[in-house]
């Protein structure tokens, strides 16, 4: 089956050796199709003088409520295939970013398509020759034998709710893996090819209902048809739709337990030793740091001592934004922002995420490592306690939107389980090098 995003069109010009832009093309046959279901729909629930609601005439909607139109437009295609297409075609050329593409302008008509232009910031390339040579030493866990204690408990309950799981359909606190396909009005497919995938968390909280109303229940391979609200909204917010969508279950990864099995495909584990000493590892802490991230940090700090690069400053002030962000609501922040060097210390730890982000990226390139289905819910599985969230370095993607969980791109998710699966190769090939260790 032909794929839809083989009809968008990608370009990339370099602007020196640090810039470049790239431009994603919408053909003019889809803009077209899209423009008329959404004059169509706008047309049910408009009420003009002189016209019964629902009876305005198509070139009087095409023409007064264009601007409206082309805003719905241009987020619902950025949704539908841009992201995607986007950060696909950035793997699939190997371009070396530091940090993400930033969407700069969008021009659109009805006749001649529309254009998505990114400014993309180059990263120097890293020479990784001979990395795995590196002499490494992990940190240790502790020897309380209260953790052997905790572990077993964890993987003995685990593994009875593993067991005693009905995990046939879709419950609450699930990741469901579904594809969804923009419909026209007598329920064929308005763009050709594959649909688009999305994951979405099946949230416990009353904002979630609508999705949860749509996905509990289902199993994999159920297919439906839908013009629910939120799912509307997820794909643009600028006018009032009610688009029918097919939707096809493709997978999902249960909540009711942390799937063990999952996990030892994760990590490469052989046997339960190897799991035990594993796990042990999120449940040692040392200074409030568990043994896990103290690995994760060792490693990434050892092959940037020994890859040294700089990074533009505008992406570590974008990354200090980020970090003010996140610890805003800390009801420590005010003590922390009245030390003499609070902002030299947030400008180190912008920096330090910048870099980790770009070496991983050039290093999943470089040992040429991609990521699937089966690790993206590797990865999810990894979200669903507390302490095996530790076993997460990069920040994951944020699911919730004012308190809802939303939908998010397949791609957007592969991104971030590639950066983790790198990190996961990096520490198991440096490991193995503890014979070298003097």
């Amino acid at each position: 089956m032909k794929e839809h995003q083989a009809d968008l069109d990608f370009s990339l010009k370099h602007i020196g050796p640090h810039f470049a832009y790239t431009t994603i093309t919408i053909p003019d046959n889809y803009v077209k199709k899209l423009y008329s279901l959404a004059s169509s729909t706008q047309q049910l629930g408009t009420h003009t003088p002189g016209f019964l609601k629902g009876t305005t005439p198509l070139s009087y909607i095409e023409s007064n409520f264009q601007p409206h139109l082309l805003e719905h437009i241009k987020e619902f295609f950025f949704k539908y295939f841009v992201i995607s297409w986007l950060h696909r075609k950035i793997s699939d050329n190997k371009i070396l970013l530091a940090g993400q593409p930033r969407l700069t302008d969008i021009s659109i008509t009805p006749l001649s398509g529309a254009c998505y232009s990114f400014s993309l910031t180059l990263a120097q390339p890293i020479s990784l020759q001979g990395w795995k040579r590196l002499p490494f030493k992990a940190p240790r866990r502790k020897n309380y034998k209260d953790l052997d204690r905790q572990v077993k408990n964890f993987l003995k309950e685990e593994a009875t709710a593993q067991k005693n799981a009905r995990n046939t359909e879709i419950q609450i606190g699930d990741w469901v893996h579904f594809s969804v396909q923009l419909l026209d009005m007598q329920g064929k497919s308005i763009f050709e090819g594959t649909p688009e995938t999305l994951w979405l968390k099946i949230g416990f909280e009353e904002a979630d209902l609508p999705f949860n109303t749509l996905f509990i229940g289902k199993k994999i391979g159920d297919t439906f048809v839908t013009t629910e609200l939120s799912l509307q909204e997820y794909f643009s917010s600028h006018i009032e739709t009610h688009y029918p969508f097919a939707i096809k279950v493709l997978d999902f990864t249960p909540f009711a337990y942390f799937d063990l099995d999952e996990f030892k495909k994760h990590f490469k584990i052989k046997n339960n030793q190897e799991l035990h000493e594993k796990m042990i590892e999120v449940f040692s802490y040392r200074n409030d740091i568990s043994q896990r991230r103290s690995t994760a940090e060792e490693t990434l700090k050892l092959l940037l001592s020994r890859h040294a690069f700089d990074v533009p400053n505008h992406l570590v002030l974008r990354q200090q934004k980020e970090i003010l962000d996140a610890i805003h609501d800390n009801p420590d922040y005010q003590v922390y922002r009245m030390q003499d060097d609070f902002n030299d210390k947030v400008k180190k730890l912008a920096i330090k995420q910048v870099k980790e982000v770009i070496l991983t990226h050039q290093l999943a390139y470089y040992e040429n490592i991609a990521v699937g289905v089966d690790d993206i819910k590797n990865y999810l599985n990894l979200t669903k306690r507390p302490r095996t969230k530790e076993f997460i370095y990069f920040e994951p993607p944020h699911s919730k939107f004012l308190g809802q969980e939303m939908p998010l791109s397949a791609a957007l998710l592969e991104e971030s389980c590639l950066r983790e699966k790198t990190l996961n190769y990096a520490i198991h090939s440096l490991s193995k090098q503890k014979a070298r260790v003097p």
